[in-house]
């Protein structure tokens, strides 16, 4: 099957951008910033995080998360035009210690400079099985 522009620009955001924003629900949604990696067919999305966190306990009690990455450059009102974001739906959930330990490594390779946080004991490897993207690619206000 021949990649759509849909398919290009979810493997193109979830490949090349470091960031993601978090979207979890506890009492009431929440939104965390996080680094992420995304596995070679984009069904998982890695992050890592501190076990001490409201996202970590928001995880715990409804395991149902979006994860969205966009293409903003530095400045956004002159980007904000031309500018797509993709979201990834899905359910997270903590990698057991055989994963969590390769993709800790596939993770430090792509963020070196959270190598001590991603192995810092209290630190989770948390997967996200993605259910569906959604893309936007025009601004709207």
């Amino acid at each position: 099957m021949v990649p759509t522009d849909r398919d290009e620009k979810i493997r193109e955001l979830m490949t090349t951008q470091p960031f993601a924003v978090l979207a979890t629900k506890g009492e009431h949604p929440h939104t965390s910033l996080v680094s992420f990696i995304a596995d070679e067919g984009l069904d998982a999305l890695y992050f890592p995080t501190s076990r001490d966190t409201r996202k970590y306990r928001n995880m715990l009690s409804d395991p149902r998360v979006a994860l969205m990455a966009d293409d903003r450059g530095s400045d956004p009102m002159a980007d904000i035009r031309r500018a797509s974001s993709v979201t990834a739906a899905g359910t997270a959930e903590e990698c057991g210690d055989e994963e969590s330990a390769a993709v800790a490594e596939r993770f430090i390779e792509r963020h070196p400079y959270l190598e001590d946080f991603v192995r810092d004991p209290g630190t989770a490897i948390i997967r996200v099985d993605v259910k569906g993207y959604d893309v936007i690619s025009s601004f709207q206000g």
